[in-house]
Protein backbone atom coordinates (compact mmCIF):
# COMPACT_ATOMS: atom_id res chain seq x y z
CA UNK A 1 0.00 0.00 0.00
CA UNK A 2 1.08 3.57 -0.66
CA UNK A 3 0.74 5.73 2.49
CA UNK A 4 0.85 9.52 2.29
CA UNK A 5 1.73 11.86 5.16
CA UNK A 6 0.91 15.48 4.27
CA UNK A 7 2.01 18.49 6.29
CA UNK A 8 -0.66 19.71 8.72
CA UNK A 9 -2.19 23.06 7.73
CA UNK A 10 -4.39 23.86 10.74
CA UNK A 11 -3.34 27.04 12.55
CA UNK A 12 -0.05 26.42 14.39
CA UNK A 13 -0.42 22.67 14.10
CA UNK A 14 3.16 21.39 14.20
CA UNK A 15 2.45 17.70 14.82
CA UNK A 16 2.95 15.20 12.02
CA UNK A 17 0.98 12.04 11.29
CA UNK A 18 3.86 9.58 11.35
CA UNK A 19 7.25 9.39 13.05
CA UNK A 20 10.34 8.01 11.26
CA UNK A 21 10.35 4.75 13.22
CA UNK A 22 6.77 4.11 12.03
CA UNK A 23 7.83 4.81 8.46
CA UNK A 24 10.63 2.26 8.82
CA UNK A 25 8.16 -0.36 10.09
CA UNK A 26 5.80 0.18 7.18
CA UNK A 27 8.63 0.06 4.66
CA UNK A 28 9.87 -3.15 6.30
CA UNK A 29 6.38 -4.60 5.71
CA UNK A 30 6.71 -3.82 2.01
CA UNK A 31 4.70 -0.58 1.84
CA UNK A 32 5.58 2.75 0.28
CA UNK A 33 5.48 5.93 2.35
CA UNK A 34 5.60 9.46 1.00
CA UNK A 35 6.02 12.38 3.40
CA UNK A 36 5.52 16.00 2.43
CA UNK A 37 8.64 18.11 2.64
CA UNK A 38 8.85 19.92 5.97
CA UNK A 39 5.98 17.97 7.53
CA UNK A 40 7.96 17.07 10.64
CA UNK A 41 9.92 20.27 11.18
CA UNK A 42 7.66 21.54 13.95
CA UNK A 43 8.22 18.31 15.86
CA UNK A 44 11.98 18.45 15.38
CA UNK A 45 11.98 15.86 12.57
CA UNK A 46 13.82 16.58 9.33
CA UNK A 47 13.23 15.37 5.80
CA UNK A 48 16.54 13.54 6.14
CA UNK A 49 15.16 11.62 9.13
CA UNK A 50 12.25 10.42 7.03
CA UNK A 51 14.38 9.65 3.98
CA UNK A 52 16.74 7.59 6.14
CA UNK A 53 13.71 5.63 7.39
CA UNK A 54 12.77 4.82 3.80
CA UNK A 55 10.20 7.48 2.91
CA UNK A 56 10.02 9.39 -0.33
CA UNK A 57 9.87 13.17 0.10
CA UNK A 58 7.30 15.10 -1.96
CA UNK A 59 6.95 18.89 -2.06
CA UNK A 60 3.29 18.97 -3.02
CA UNK A 61 0.34 18.01 -0.83
CA UNK A 62 -1.94 17.55 -3.89
CA UNK A 63 0.56 15.06 -5.32
CA UNK A 64 0.49 13.08 -2.08
CA UNK A 65 -3.32 13.02 -1.93
CA UNK A 66 -3.48 12.02 -5.60
CA UNK A 67 -1.05 9.10 -5.29
CA UNK A 68 -1.62 7.63 -1.83
CA UNK A 69 -3.98 4.78 -1.03
CA UNK A 70 -4.12 5.90 2.61
CA UNK A 71 -3.64 9.37 4.08
CA UNK A 72 -2.34 9.45 7.67
CA UNK A 73 -2.75 12.78 9.42
CA UNK A 74 -3.16 14.28 12.88
CA UNK A 75 -6.00 16.80 12.65
CA UNK A 76 -9.21 16.74 10.67
CA UNK A 77 -8.80 17.65 6.99
CA UNK A 78 -9.59 21.28 6.30
CA UNK A 79 -11.78 22.25 3.36
CA UNK A 80 -8.95 22.37 0.80
CA UNK A 81 -7.73 18.94 1.89
CA UNK A 82 -11.21 17.42 1.83
CA UNK A 83 -11.56 18.38 -1.82
CA UNK A 84 -8.52 16.23 -2.61
CA UNK A 85 -9.93 13.02 -1.14
CA UNK A 86 -11.30 10.45 -3.55
CA UNK A 87 -13.62 7.42 -3.45
CA UNK A 88 -12.05 4.38 -1.83
CA UNK A 89 -9.12 6.30 -0.36
CA UNK A 90 -8.47 5.67 3.36
CA UNK A 91 -8.24 8.67 5.68
CA UNK A 92 -6.83 7.84 9.12
CA UNK A 93 -6.77 10.81 11.51
CA UNK A 94 -8.70 12.66 14.20
CA UNK A 95 -12.05 13.80 12.78
CA UNK A 96 -14.28 15.04 15.66
CA UNK A 97 -17.27 15.10 13.32
CA UNK A 98 -20.16 15.51 15.76
CA UNK A 99 -20.00 19.33 15.93
CA UNK A 100 -18.70 19.76 12.36
CA UNK A 101 -21.49 19.48 9.79
CA UNK A 102 -19.42 20.98 6.96
CA UNK A 103 -16.66 18.41 7.34
CA UNK A 104 -19.20 15.61 7.59
CA UNK A 105 -20.88 16.68 4.36
CA UNK A 106 -17.56 16.87 2.52
CA UNK A 107 -16.37 13.48 3.74
CA UNK A 108 -19.68 11.91 2.71
CA UNK A 109 -19.33 13.50 -0.73
CA UNK A 110 -15.72 12.34 -1.09
CA UNK A 111 -16.57 8.64 -0.99
CA UNK A 112 -13.45 8.08 1.13
CA UNK A 113 -13.06 5.56 3.95
CA UNK A 114 -12.72 7.81 7.00
CA UNK A 115 -11.45 6.22 10.21
CA UNK A 116 -11.28 8.47 13.27
CA UNK A 117 -8.62 8.01 15.93
CA UNK A 118 -10.97 9.27 18.62
CA UNK A 119 -13.53 6.46 18.28
CA UNK A 120 -11.15 3.50 18.00
CA UNK A 121 -11.72 1.47 21.16
CA UNK A 122 -9.87 -1.06 23.33
CA UNK A 123 -11.03 -4.22 25.08
CA UNK A 124 -11.23 -2.39 28.41
CA UNK A 125 -13.52 0.27 26.95
CA UNK A 126 -10.84 2.95 26.70
CA UNK A 127 -9.98 5.04 23.63
CA UNK A 128 -6.32 4.17 22.98
CA UNK A 129 -5.69 6.65 20.16
CA UNK A 130 -7.37 9.53 22.00
CA UNK A 131 -5.80 8.82 25.38
CA UNK A 132 -2.28 10.20 24.75
CA UNK A 133 -3.62 13.48 23.41
CA UNK A 134 -6.12 13.67 26.27
CA UNK A 135 -3.19 13.25 28.64
CA UNK A 136 -1.29 16.05 26.92
CA UNK A 137 -4.30 18.39 26.79
CA UNK A 138 -5.12 17.68 30.43
CA UNK A 139 -1.59 18.49 31.52
CA UNK A 140 -1.54 21.64 29.41
CA UNK A 141 -4.86 22.95 30.75
CA UNK A 142 -3.63 24.22 34.15
CA UNK A 143 -0.52 25.60 32.46
CA UNK A 144 -2.42 27.68 29.91
CA UNK A 145 -5.05 28.53 32.50
CA UNK A 146 -2.41 29.86 34.88
CA UNK A 147 -1.04 32.05 32.09
CA UNK A 148 -4.51 33.35 31.22
CA UNK A 149 -5.07 34.28 34.88
CA UNK A 150 -2.22 36.76 34.64
CA UNK A 151 -3.38 40.36 34.56
CA UNK A 152 -1.63 41.11 31.28
CA UNK A 153 -3.68 38.32 29.66
CA UNK A 154 -6.98 39.72 30.96
CA UNK A 155 -7.14 37.47 34.01
CA UNK A 156 -7.72 38.26 37.68
CA UNK A 157 -4.01 38.57 38.38
CA UNK A 158 -3.91 35.41 40.49
CA UNK A 159 -0.95 33.07 40.92
CA UNK A 160 -2.33 29.56 40.68
CA UNK A 161 -0.44 28.28 43.70
CA UNK A 162 -0.60 31.47 45.74
CA UNK A 163 2.22 32.36 48.18
CA UNK A 164 2.51 32.08 51.97
CA UNK A 165 -0.23 34.21 53.50
CA UNK A 166 -2.16 34.52 50.21
CA UNK A 167 -4.58 31.74 49.17
CA UNK A 168 -4.07 29.66 46.07
CA UNK A 169 -6.51 29.72 43.17
CA UNK A 170 -9.63 27.57 43.14
CA UNK A 171 -9.48 25.18 40.18
CA UNK A 172 -12.65 23.30 39.24
CA UNK A 173 -12.32 20.42 36.78
CA UNK A 174 -15.42 19.06 35.05
CA UNK A 175 -14.84 15.39 34.29
CA UNK A 176 -12.54 12.95 36.04
CA UNK A 177 -11.48 10.90 33.04
CA UNK A 178 -8.09 10.91 31.33
CA UNK A 179 -7.85 14.66 30.70
CA UNK A 180 -9.45 15.56 34.02
CA UNK A 181 -7.18 13.37 36.13
CA UNK A 182 -4.08 14.66 34.34
CA UNK A 183 -5.28 18.24 34.76
CA UNK A 184 -5.71 17.54 38.47
CA UNK A 185 -2.18 16.13 38.70
CA UNK A 186 -0.66 19.32 37.31
CA UNK A 187 -2.97 21.74 39.15
CA UNK A 188 -2.21 20.02 42.47
CA UNK A 189 1.49 20.14 41.66
CA UNK A 190 1.19 23.88 41.05
CA UNK A 191 -0.31 24.30 44.50
CA UNK A 192 -3.91 25.10 43.57
CA UNK A 193 -7.05 24.14 45.48
CA UNK A 194 -8.54 21.49 43.19
CA UNK A 195 -12.11 20.21 42.91
CA UNK A 196 -13.07 17.51 40.40
CA UNK A 197 -16.69 16.95 39.37
CA UNK A 198 -17.91 13.70 37.82
CA UNK A 199 -21.16 11.74 37.62
CA UNK A 200 -19.47 8.37 38.16
CA UNK A 201 -19.15 7.29 41.78
CA UNK A 202 -16.40 4.85 40.76
CA UNK A 203 -14.43 7.66 39.14
CA UNK A 204 -14.74 9.81 42.24
CA UNK A 205 -13.51 6.91 44.38
CA UNK A 206 -10.55 6.40 42.05
CA UNK A 207 -9.64 10.08 42.22
CA UNK A 208 -9.90 10.12 46.00
CA UNK A 209 -7.64 7.07 46.22
CA UNK A 210 -5.18 8.60 43.76
CA UNK A 211 -4.95 12.11 45.20
CA UNK A 212 -6.18 11.78 48.77
CA UNK A 213 -6.84 15.06 50.54
CA UNK A 214 -5.17 17.03 47.73
CA UNK A 215 -8.41 17.00 45.73
CA UNK A 216 -12.05 17.53 46.60
CA UNK A 217 -14.45 15.28 44.66
CA UNK A 218 -18.05 16.30 43.97
CA UNK A 219 -20.83 14.26 42.40
CA UNK A 220 -22.04 16.04 39.27
CA UNK A 221 -25.44 17.68 39.40
CA UNK A 222 -26.61 20.88 37.77
CA UNK A 223 -26.86 22.56 41.19
CA UNK A 224 -23.36 21.46 42.21
CA UNK A 225 -21.85 22.74 38.96
CA UNK A 226 -23.67 26.07 39.27
CA UNK A 227 -22.29 26.55 42.79
CA UNK A 228 -18.73 25.56 41.92
CA UNK A 229 -18.64 27.74 38.79
CA UNK A 230 -19.29 30.83 40.93
CA UNK A 231 -16.28 30.03 43.12
CA UNK A 232 -13.82 28.99 40.41
CA UNK A 233 -10.83 31.08 39.45
CA UNK A 234 -10.00 28.51 36.78
CA UNK A 235 -12.65 26.20 35.30
CA UNK A 236 -11.36 23.32 33.18
CA UNK A 237 -13.89 21.39 31.09
CA UNK A 238 -12.85 17.86 30.09
CA UNK A 239 -16.13 15.96 29.66
CA UNK A 240 -16.28 13.41 26.85
CA UNK A 241 -19.00 11.31 25.27
CA UNK A 242 -17.13 9.19 22.68
CA UNK A 243 -17.95 10.30 19.16
CA UNK A 244 -20.78 12.60 20.28
CA UNK A 245 -21.04 16.32 20.85
CA UNK A 246 -19.97 17.30 24.37
CA UNK A 247 -22.87 18.09 26.72
CA UNK A 248 -23.22 21.76 27.68
CA UNK A 249 -22.73 21.44 31.42
CA UNK A 250 -22.07 25.15 31.98
CA UNK A 251 -24.74 27.50 30.67
CA UNK A 252 -24.31 31.10 29.59
CA UNK A 253 -26.21 32.13 32.71
CA UNK A 254 -23.71 30.26 34.86
CA UNK A 255 -20.83 32.03 33.14
CA UNK A 256 -22.41 35.36 34.09
CA UNK A 257 -22.09 34.39 37.77
CA UNK A 258 -18.33 33.81 37.54
CA UNK A 259 -15.79 36.23 38.97
CA UNK A 260 -14.52 38.85 36.55
CA UNK A 261 -11.13 37.84 35.23
CA UNK A 262 -11.66 34.15 35.96
CA UNK A 263 -10.68 31.70 33.23
CA UNK A 264 -12.36 28.84 31.38
CA UNK A 265 -10.19 26.28 29.57
CA UNK A 266 -12.57 24.10 27.51
CA UNK A 267 -10.57 21.00 26.62
CA UNK A 268 -13.77 19.48 25.19
CA UNK A 269 -13.90 22.07 22.39
CA UNK A 270 -12.90 19.47 19.76
CA UNK A 271 -16.32 17.93 20.37
CA UNK A 272 -18.10 21.28 20.51
CA UNK A 273 -17.19 22.26 24.08
CA UNK A 274 -18.92 21.70 27.41
CA UNK A 275 -19.50 25.42 28.10
CA UNK A 276 -22.32 27.18 26.28
CA UNK A 277 -20.20 30.28 25.61
CA UNK A 278 -17.28 28.31 24.16
CA UNK A 279 -16.24 28.59 20.53
CA UNK A 280 -13.13 27.16 18.94
CA UNK A 281 -10.02 29.35 18.92
CA UNK A 282 -6.49 28.94 17.59
CA UNK A 283 -2.98 29.11 18.98
CA UNK A 284 -2.57 32.40 17.10
CA UNK A 285 -5.59 33.93 18.85
CA UNK A 286 -6.31 31.62 21.79
CA UNK A 287 -8.61 33.61 24.07
CA UNK A 288 -11.66 35.84 24.08
CA UNK A 289 -13.80 37.33 26.83
CA UNK A 290 -17.49 36.79 27.55
CA UNK A 291 -19.11 38.55 30.53
CA UNK A 292 -15.69 39.33 31.92
CA UNK A 293 -14.55 35.69 31.81
CA UNK A 294 -11.51 34.72 29.75
CA UNK A 295 -12.18 31.72 27.50
CA UNK A 296 -9.32 29.55 26.20
CA UNK A 297 -10.79 27.14 23.62
CA UNK A 298 -7.94 26.10 21.33
CA UNK A 299 -9.13 23.12 19.32
CA UNK A 300 -5.68 21.55 18.93
CA UNK A 301 -4.08 22.14 22.31
CA UNK A 302 -1.49 19.31 22.01
CA UNK A 303 -0.08 21.04 18.92
CA UNK A 304 1.59 23.49 21.30
CA UNK A 305 3.96 20.72 22.40
CA UNK A 306 4.31 19.14 18.99
CA UNK A 307 7.31 16.91 19.61
CA UNK A 308 5.93 15.26 22.73
CA UNK A 309 2.51 14.91 21.13
CA UNK A 310 3.81 13.54 17.83
CA UNK A 311 5.78 10.74 19.45
CA UNK A 312 3.00 9.91 21.91
CA UNK A 313 0.49 9.66 19.05
CA UNK A 314 2.84 7.90 16.65
CA UNK A 315 3.53 5.13 19.12
CA UNK A 316 -0.14 4.19 19.53
CA UNK A 317 -1.34 4.62 15.95
CA UNK A 318 1.35 2.44 14.35
CA UNK A 319 -0.21 -0.99 15.04
CA UNK A 320 -3.51 0.14 13.53
CA UNK A 321 -1.81 1.77 10.54
CA UNK A 322 0.09 -1.46 9.92
CA UNK A 323 -3.10 -3.51 10.12
CA UNK A 324 -4.84 -1.27 7.59
CA UNK A 325 -1.86 -1.38 5.24
CA UNK A 326 -1.12 -5.10 5.59
CA UNK A 327 -4.70 -6.38 5.35
CA UNK A 328 -6.57 -3.65 3.52
CA UNK A 329 -9.25 -1.64 5.28
CA UNK A 330 -12.09 -4.16 4.95
CA UNK A 331 -10.13 -7.15 6.23
CA UNK A 332 -8.52 -5.10 8.99
CA UNK A 333 -11.89 -3.81 10.23
CA UNK A 334 -13.52 -7.22 9.99
CA UNK A 335 -10.71 -8.73 12.04
CA UNK A 336 -10.67 -6.07 14.77
CA UNK A 337 -13.94 -4.77 16.25
CA UNK A 338 -12.02 -2.07 18.10
CA UNK A 339 -10.56 -0.63 14.90
CA UNK A 340 -13.98 -1.09 13.29
CA UNK A 341 -15.40 1.31 15.90
CA UNK A 342 -13.21 3.99 14.33
CA UNK A 343 -15.07 3.90 11.02
CA UNK A 344 -17.05 7.16 10.87
CA UNK A 345 -17.77 7.68 7.17
CA UNK A 346 -17.60 5.04 4.47
CA UNK A 347 -18.45 5.20 0.79
CA UNK A 348 -20.78 8.16 1.22
CA UNK A 349 -22.50 6.98 4.40
CA UNK A 350 -22.15 7.82 8.10
CA UNK A 351 -21.23 4.73 10.10
CA UNK A 352 -20.87 6.34 13.55
CA UNK A 353 -24.26 6.64 15.27
CA UNK A 354 -23.28 9.45 17.70
CA UNK A 355 -22.17 11.60 14.75
CA UNK A 356 -25.41 10.95 12.91
CA UNK A 357 -27.46 11.68 16.03
CA UNK A 358 -25.62 14.95 16.66
CA UNK A 359 -26.43 16.17 13.15
CA UNK A 360 -29.91 14.71 12.72
CA UNK A 361 -28.78 12.31 10.01
CA UNK A 362 -29.10 8.57 9.55
CA UNK A 363 -26.31 6.08 10.07
CA UNK A 364 -25.50 2.71 8.51
CA UNK A 365 -23.87 0.05 10.67
CA UNK A 366 -20.19 -0.51 9.94
CA UNK A 367 -20.89 -4.25 9.63
CA UNK A 368 -23.22 -3.49 6.72
CA UNK A 369 -20.48 -1.60 4.89
CA UNK A 370 -18.05 -4.47 5.44
CA UNK A 371 -20.35 -7.14 3.99
CA UNK A 372 -19.27 -8.67 0.68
Amino acid sequence: MHIGVPKEIKDNEARVGMIPSAVAELVHHGHRVTVQAGAGVGAGLTDADYAEAGAAIEESAPAIFAAADMIVKVKEPLSAERQMLRPGQILFTYLHLAPDAAQTRDLIASGAICIAYETVTAANGSLPLLTPMSEVAGRLAPQVGAHALERAQGGRGILLGGVPGVPAADVVILGGGVSGSHAATIAIGMGAHVTVVDRSADTLKRLSAQFGASVTTVFSTRAAIADLVKRADLLIGTVLVPGAAAPKLVTADMVKTMKRGSVIVDVAIDQGGCVETSRATTHSDPTYVVDGVVHYCVANMPGAVARTSTFALGNVTLPFTLALADKGWKAALRADPHLRAGLNVCDGKITCAPVADAQGLSAVAADTMLAD
